[in-house]
């Protein structure tokens, strides 16, 4: 089974084919292709190859399942003794795909 690690939106995600994974959002519609070509590392099961820092001509191709939101994430500041205190709420953009092919 075929392993990658690739980067996207300024993270980096492990994954195999088949797998199905939320990522920072991208503008494409559902049931569209998306292919990520910052790939650090593959095994393909034989050898596996490191990029320094990426890997020429290696890309992760994945189907866009839907566009969905994050959990909430409460910000909450407090200062004792001053009747202070501020929440704030933040709901992540996330996409949501499915990895079908790794290919070196």
């Amino acid at each position: 089974m075929a392993q990658a690690i690739f980067q996207s939106g300024g993270k980096q995600y492990r994954v195999t084919e088949g797998e199905t994974l939320d990522i920072e959002k991208l503008e494409l519609e559902p049931g569209s292709e998306a292919v990520f070509e910052n790939v650090l590392f593959i095994n393909t099961g034989n050898a596996p190859q490191v990029g320094a820092p990426i890997l020429a001509g290696a890309k992760v191709t994945a189907e866009v399942v839907d566009q969905r939101k994050g959990d909430k994430v409460i910000a909450y500041k407090y200062r004792r003794r001053k009747g202070y205190q501020r929440t704030v709420g933040h709901r992540q953009k996330l996409t949501r795909v499915k990895i079908t092919a790794i290919s070196a």
